[in-house]
């Protein structure tokens, strides 16, 4: 198992226009990306203690997440993705689930597991029998991806990021969804391996730029009305 550097940032539209502008004459598009965007919607578990919210909260350093993830709202492939984060490192591990196994997790009903089952199934399965892991949140965004070889970079600029407690929905062509960041906010992310190669890093370098423990898991529950509502007034953007 390999961890990956994972730096996040805030920033402003006028900021990724012209970071956009620098890295596609440096860096190609994901080849998964067949627009100027694509749509992600995550729905992210947590357990009967809210864990994964207080860990982040106190600045936790190895922590997990579990994720059920769609891209372009197609039903058809949902994947599954285990999020684990040491040292400010992070690892993922995913395997696809069908629509009829996503719609029994959403009932609250755990996968089933064989000899075969993928790891990231297992851990869910044994997190929602053992610890109460159940879906808590939406989160639903816009992302551009440049991917490059050298250092296995990838930077997404995520925009619009907005969220929803209508955990139902997940596999819906549409959920109720509240904005997470104020408007002209958005995210962006720089993960590589071990060395950031010098003409990305170059690219990069805006002078504004503030390198933040930002994760929309954390922010998109406090965005939703509810009894976590009040502490988002202290989160400074």
């Amino acid at each position: 198992m390999y961890y990956r550097n994972e730096w996040k940032y805030l920033v402003t539209g006028g900021e990724l226009a012209v970071l956009g502008a620098r890295l596609k004459v440096l860096l190609p598009l994901d080849k998964h990306q067949t627009g100027a965007a694509y749509a992600i919607r995550s729905l992210y578990f947590d357990d009967f203690q809210n864990s994964c919210l207080r860990e982040n909260e106190a600045g936790v350093d190895d922590r997990r997440k579990f994720r059920l993830r769609l891209y372009n709202a197609d039903p058809g492939r949902v994947q599954l993705e285990v999020k684990e984060k040491l040292h400010g490192r992070t690892h993922k591990a995913s395997c696809l689930l069908t629509r009829e196994e996503c719609e029994e997790i959403l009932a609250g009903r755990p996968p089933a597991v064989g000899a075969d089952t993928p790891a990231p199934k297992n851990l869910l399965s044994l997190g929602m029998r053992t610890a109460g892991l159940a879906p808590k949140v939406i989160v639903e965004y816009e992302r551009t991806a440049f991917v490059g070889r050298v250092g296995n970079v990838r930077i997404t600029f995520d925009r619009n990021i907005a969220a929803s407690n209508a955990v139902s929905a997940f596999l819906q062509p549409r959920a109720p969804l509240t904005p997470v960041l104020p408007a002209g906010q958005h995210v962006l992310e720089v993960k590589f391996d071990e060395l950031l190669p010098d003409p990305v890093a170059q690219v990069l370098e805006l002078g504004s730029l503030q390198q933040t423990a930002f994760s929309k898991y954390y922010l998109s529950r406090l965005a939703l009305p509810g009894p976590l509502a009040e502490r988002a007034k202290e989160y400074e953007f």
